[in-house]
């Protein structure tokens, strides 16, 4: 049980302190946009009583998919890069929608 404490504490070390550099930091912020997305959309659904999707939403989905995008690209992931590429044409196709249809026609569904 103590080796795979020590294991642990080891992997844990790796991870968090010694591989901790600005790369990871932009991985976090990019984390916290997309948090803030779904905090955004929680908000607003409480206070219509109903699913709303506001614009910010988008706006956060947009900006941590950049920044996961450049995250993964250095990392040299391909799922994650693909992952993110592809969120990233959802995410401004939606925009689209709402600039061309107005914001009224986005905020009656």
């Amino acid at each position: 049980m103590i080796d795979l404490f020590n294991m642990l504490a080891a992997y844990l070390h790796d991870v968090f302190i010694i591989k901790f550099d600005g790369w990871v930091v932009l991985g976090f912020v990019a984390q916290a946009f997309f948090t803030m997305r779904f905090v955004v959309q929680w908000i607003a659904s409480e206070r219509a009583r109903k699913s709303v999707i506001p614009v910010a939403f988008w706006f956060f989905s947009i900006g941590g998919g950049v920044l996961l995008l450049i995250y993964a690209l250095y990392r040299r992931d391909p799922v994650f890069i693909a992952g993110q590429a592809l969120g990233l044409v959802v995410y401004v196709r939606n925009l689209y929608f709402i600039v061309v249809n107005g914001r009224q026609a986005s905020a009656k569904d």
